[in-house]
């Protein structure tokens, strides 16, 4: 049989809310009557949904439009149709205005009351339409956001392709900023829950006291604070995904909650003696070591095995650098036009740097590099930090295991570092271009007096030098070829400071 529709018939006048009530059932609707606006709050606070709503304009205590108004807070997708004795043009436009789909004068016929219910179902099947395509769009825009071109990469996306459709949980594994939402949101958008919600939770961001409430919502006064009852994130997506990110973080107790659901499919919020039912798509991701956080105690192997029923494990950018150009590229065109720029060309030896520095902080990393890129618009001025970044990585643990003379400051540190990086990049330049001075140039961005400049600053000779080595502190000169002939010692080298 159908699903009879639900009406809420709110007026403060007993013989309106009579005849609506015995009209609407003879027609078949499942009717529920309140005597005032603070009734009709308070239902809808505890989580009724009727599929129409029938509100008086004129009630004592609070009249229907500030009824009206509050229930568009709490959720505005509510179908409220007005009902008043006077037909006042500024009325009617401010009760449409904050979300009343139409608007009836007492006394009305039947037949106006039917056109009623039938305007609210075109709206709300546009709405619908309207939603479908929003989703729509979404699975465009993510399929377009999961660039791959990595053999790894080209694997996960076949692998969330297959696995999406069945209903299962799934655990995601990477570092930090690898990308595990977006794998996540593609695994929703490609099953058969994408017309449902999609709900995110960090578990890393919240104490466990506060997790449990957003997880698992609460009744009025269970808490101090608790004024009015409150759905969890569990309810909220309910039928759909819910996506709890940083899982290793969550307490145990609340992992043991968790179990339950899983199991079960119900949970109780704080401070309730009833059970509430959910049917919920769990994803789970964490960037830790599981095993670790399982032998440690951290992390409840039953719980584990619960999600880990099929598994994504997302490799770090360094191990995919084939794929550095298009996601720099992809970025570029993002940011150009959210900040309204022209989208600039990369050059040859950016892209070089940006597939030599191992990017520690992932895709998180690089966008935000490209964000800087794009603002700045400054080629060079990003090629020199592509380089600064890279050669503080490479030093970093001679550096620890070595510390500097204590006269040396940061700032000597620094220039260094730098220097380091622009001889190895001259270097570099020098030897892909056959020692062209003009063309090394050119690749460099910088001008032929500056390279010169350089060149003899870190001592390298076009004429006598094969390549700076990348790990030194400066430059090493090699002998001409007639010299080392001769059997000649090399010349000494002499470096500036």
């Amino acid at each position: 049989m159908p699903k009879k529709e639900k009406i809420m018939v709110v007026d403060d006048e007993p013989s309106i809310r009579k005849y609506l009530q015995t009209l609407l059932e003879v027609e078949g609707f499942g009717v529920e009557t309140l005597s005032s606006g603070k009734d009709a709050l308070q239902r809808i606070g505890d989580g009724e949904r009727p599929d129409f709503m029938i509100l008086d304009v004129l009630m004592p205590e609070m009249d229907g439009i500030e009824t009206l108004r509050q229930l568009m807070q709490i959720d505005r997708s509510l179908n409220v149709i007005m009902l008043s004795c006077s037909n006042e043009v500024n009325t009617v436009v401010e009760a449409i205005r904050i979300g009343a789909l139409d608007y009836l004068t007492k006394p009305f016929e039947r037949p106006e009351l039917e056109a009623a219910f039938l305007k609210c179902r075109q709206k709300q099947q546009l709405r619908s339409e309207n939603e479908a395509l929003r989703e729509y769009c979404e699975t465009l825009t993510e399929d377009i956001s999961f660039l791959a071109s990595s053999p790894q990469m080209l694997k996960i996306r076949q692998q969330i392709l297959q696995i999406a459709p069945v209903d299962v949980p799934i655990f995601v594994s990477g570092e930090s900023g690898v990308g595990k939402e977006v794998v996540a949101r593609m695994v929703h958008l490609r099953s058969s829950r994408r017309q449902q919600p999609f709900v995110k939770v960090n578990c890393a961001a919240l104490p466990g006291e506060l997790l449990e409430s957003e997880l698992f919502g609460y009744e009025q006064g269970a808490f101090t604070g608790a004024v009015r009852a409150k759905p969890g994130k569990f309810e909220l997506a309910n039928k759909g995904t819910i996506f709890l990110d940083e899982i290793a973080e969550m307490a145990p107790h609340l992992q043991a909650k968790l179990l339950h659901v899983l199991q079960d499919g119900q949970y109780s919020r704080l401070g309730a003696r009833s059970v509430v039912n959910v049917d919920v798509r769990v994803l789970a991701a964490t960037n830790v070591d599981v095993k670790e956080a399982m032998r440690s105690g951290k992390f409840r192997e039953d719980l584990y095995y619960r999600l880990n029923v099929l598994s994504i494990h997302i490799p770090p950018l360094r191990e995919r650098t084939s794929e550095i150009p298009l996601l720099l590229r992809h970025f570029l065109v993002k940011y150009s036009e959210k900040y309204q720029k022209q989208a600039p060309e990369p050059s040859k030896h950016l892209l070089e740097a940006a597939m030599r520095y191992s990017w520690p902080g992932n895709l998180r990393e690089l966008e935000n590099f490209t964000k800087r890129y794009v603002i700045l618009e400054d080629d060079e001025g990003s090629f020199r930090e592509l380089l600064e970044m890279t050669s503080q990585q490479q030093h970093v643990a001679p550096q620890e295991d070595a510390p500097a003379p204590k006269e040396q400051g940061l700032k000597a540190l620094v220039r260094g570092l730098k220097d380091e990086a622009e001889m190895e990049a001259i270097a570099d330049a020098l030897g892909k271009t056959n020692w062209c001075r003009k063309d090394a140039a050119r690749m460099l961005g910088i001008s032929y007096k500056a390279l010169l400049y350089k060149m003899r600053q870190f001592n390298l000779d076009s004429g006598r030098s094969s390549r700076a080595s990348a790990k030194a502190a400066a430059a090493v000169k090699e002998p001409v070829a007639k010299e080392a002939d001769k059997g000649e010692a090399p010349a000494p080298v002499v470096r500036n400071s």
